[in-house]
Formats: C-alpha cells, sequence, structure tokens
C-alpha cells in the first residue's frame, strides 16, 4: 500500500463556479468511482462473528463447557491447584475473514495437548500464530519448549503434536489453512513452535490489532487485501526465525512442501495413488509414510482432504453439481460410502449442507448442526474452503 501525496489547494482563490473545464483540467487524478454507488447502497460489514462465553454458566459448569468448546483443537485441563468448582471465566470471539480466522480471547490459566491421537482424526492442519497481550504460556513441540508472552509471538502448525501450559492470559489467535501459505511451507515448517519477536514481530502485531478494532465494520471487498498482508508478514517473521536453521534440515522441509503441492494440485484425480506420489517425489514409501505420520498416515490426510473439498462445494450455493458427482470426484464410488464417510467426519449429511447453502447463500458455510453443535470447531474444520 502507498499513500499518493497531493498539493494543496487551500491557499488558492475560489473558483467561479461556472468555470468547471478550468477545475477538470486542474484535476491531477482520474476519479475512481466507487462500485457502491452504482448499486445505490453501502457496502455493509461482512462478518458476523462467533461469541462464547462461560459468565452465564454456573461455576461448576464452566470448565466443562470450555473443554468441550475446544475438543475439536487441543484437550484442556485445569492447573493442579484448580477444581471446576473455582470456575472458569472464559470470553472469545472469532471472525472467519475466509483465509483467516481471528479469535480474542481471554481466559484463565490452563494447560493443554494436541495429541498424536487427536491428530489422526482431525483434519485441521492450518499455521497458529498467538498474539499475547497479557499472559506466558510455555508450549512443547518434538521435546523442545518455547516461551511467549508481550512481543514474543508464538508459532507452530496444528499438524504436529504439541503441548503446553499458560497462565492467566488475553490473546488474538491466527488460524490460517495450510494452502493459504503452502508456497512457503518449506519455511513455515521449519519455524514450527518458533517465537516472532524484533521489528517485524511488533510490526505484525499492531497491523493486526488495527484490523481487530475494525473488525464490526470491514466490507466483503477489504477482506481479501489484509488476509494477504498478514499472511505476507507471517512468512516474513518465519523467515527472519528460521535464518539460523542448519541447512542439512532443509531438504526434508523441502520434501513436505513438494508432497503437499502434489496432493493438492492431483486431489480431483483419479490417479492420485501412493505409486504415483513417490515417484513424482523421487521417494520410497517408507520417506512417504513418515512425511505424513502425523496427519494419521498419507491416506488418511487425502481422505479428510478430499471430504473437505467437498464439504466446500455443497456449501457453495452456486455449484449446482449433483451430490453424487462430488462424492466421486472425492473418490467415493457408491454414493452410500460417501454420506457415511461425510457424516463422520462432519457430523451433517451432506444434503443437510446444500440445504443450508440454499437457504442462506450469503453466509459463511458453517454447518447448521452436528457433532460441535456449529461452533468454533466447525469453523476450524471449513477454515479457507
Amino acid at each position: 500500500m502507498s499513500d499518493h501525496s497531493m498539493e494543496s489547494e487551500a491557499d488558492e482563490p475560489p473558483q467561479d463556479p461556472t468555470d468547471e473545464p478550468t477545475l477538470l483540467e486542474r484535476r491531477r487524478w482520474p476519479r475512481v468511482s466507487d462500485p457502491r454507488e452504482k448499486s445505490g447502497e453501502p457496502s455493509g460489514p461482512a462478518l458476523e462473528p462467533l461469541y462464547f462465553s462461560t459468565h452465564g454458566l454456573a461455576p461448576s459448569e464452566q470448565f466443562g463447557a470450555w473443554r468441550a468448546h475446544m475438543a475439536p483443537l487441543v484437550e484442556v485441563r485445569l492447573p493442579d491447584d484448580k477444581t471446576q468448582e473455582d470456575g472458569f471465566s472464559v470470553d472469545q470471539i472469532a471472525w472467519n475473514m475466509g483465509n483467516l480466522l481471528i479469535v480474542q480471547q481471554r481466559a484463565p490459566a490452563h494447560s493443554y495437548t494436541r495429541s498424536l491421537s487427536m491428530l489422526r482424526r482431525s483434519p485441521i492442519d492450518h499455521w497458529c500464530v498467538e498474539l499475547p497481550r497479557a499472559g506466558r504460556a510455555w508450549t512443547e513441540v518434538d521435546r523442545r519448549v518455547v516461551e511467549s508472552g508481550p512481543d514474543l509471538l508464538a508459532f507452530r502448525s496444528l499438524g504436529y503434536p504439541y503441548r503446553g501450559r499458560i497462565t492467566n492470559s488475553d490473546s488474538i489467535l491466527l488460524f490460517m489453512p495450510y494452502d493459504q501459505l503452502a508456497g512457503h511451507a518449506g519455511v513455515l515448517e521449519a519455524a514450527n513452535n518458533s517465537i516472532f519477536s524484533g521489528n517485524l514481530a511488533k510490526l505484525l502485531f499492531h497491523y493486526v490489532t488495527g484490523v481487530e478494532s475494525n473488525l464490526n465494520t470491514l466490507t466483503a471487498e477489504e477482506l481479501p487485501r489484509l488476509v494477504h498482508t498478514i499472511s505476507d508478514l507471517i512468512v516474513a517473521c518465519a523467515s527472519l526465525s528460521v535464518a539460523t536453521v542448519a541447512p542439512s534440515k532443509l531438504p526434508n522441509m523441502g520434501m513436505m512442501e513438494r508432497a503437499h503441492r502434489y496432493i493438492h494440485g492431483n486431489l480431483g484425480s483419479d490417479e492420485l495413488t501412493l505409486e504415483k506420489i513417490c515417484r513424482s517425489l523421487g521417494i520410497s514409501r517408507t520417506r512417504l509414510y513418515q512425511l505424513f505420520s502425523a496427519s494419521g498416515g498419507v491416506l488418511n490426510y487425502i481422505r479428510k482432504q478430499r471430504l473437505l473439498a467437498a464439504y466446500a462445494d455443497l456449501s457453495d450455493a452456486t455449484n449446482t453439481r449433483p451430490i453424487s458427482e462430488i462424492a466421486e470426484a472425492a473418490g467415493f464410488d457408491l454414493a452410500a460410502n460417501f454420506s457415511r464417510a461425510f457424516s463422520h467426519e462432519f457430523g451433517v449429511n451432506p444434503r443437510d449442507i446444500r440445504k443450508a447453502a440454499a437457504q442462506q447463500p450469503s453466509r459463511s458455510p458453517i454447518p447448521p448442526s452436528g457433532r460441535y453443535g456449529g461452533s468454533f470447531g466447525d469453523w476450524l474444520n471449513v477454515l479457507g474452503k
């Protein structure tokens, strides 16, 4: 973004109202028409937040509600010196910007775990950036612990197991789908569970807090550029944080990036087989299995990505393809098998998703019911789709 400076006309004498040709000749920049003028209606706010709070519950019920709310992402536990009877006062507001989920969160001290077993049943492999305003957290990935807090932003991949603990906190959390930053996957994989600090991190923090203060007024036309800018800042911070990574580690990171690119580029192909993937990447099956072990295996990863793509198609009110064709594109020969797998993954029938999209074509594709009741977990599942 850049600002164009204009010469001040404050000191010039007022022009004769009839001298309009002179005014037109003096215009330095052509006037850009506003698309809202053509429609006659202003473009209203594009975002509808998702609220969660335990304030209205009895103290003994608060932590159980929080645990259920966060179950799709992490398992949460109370500190050793606390019980559920003590209460657990949480406020969380989520804003879905399409390829970016911004979460404002205030929560008491607790611990959290995203286990390998959770990864195997979860389609979520997003990137996450934590921007703390108050409180400190300690997160462990592969036996390496990092500490985050004000001016120390935490970055991690949800495609790997992790665990940690956090004090009473006030934070902004950013979630971005893997595909949004797939072109930089090698650098981001290398930066997993790292801390962003210094001037670039401060710039990211201040930019996000500036966006945060305007979330309830942003228009649909403004969202893509904001998401793009935040993405660029995250990549810049990650690149700086891995500047000292040993060169011997980079080939493995590059291999993961190539594997994801190949799979996502051929997701709709009948010929997306293990043999083809290995031949294209020039690696063995054993090496391929190792790359996707954290995702429950490469076949499990492909299946979940295809189901997410099917969800996106069914949620698109403009997509009129029969469900049977969408099922076939997802790798299912029988519609019954597709419906069963889809319902197991998302807790809702494919036909219900299409019906809901037809009734509310302008809304984000959030399931009307299901395992997580149209909650935070659903927003994470369909993020970017």
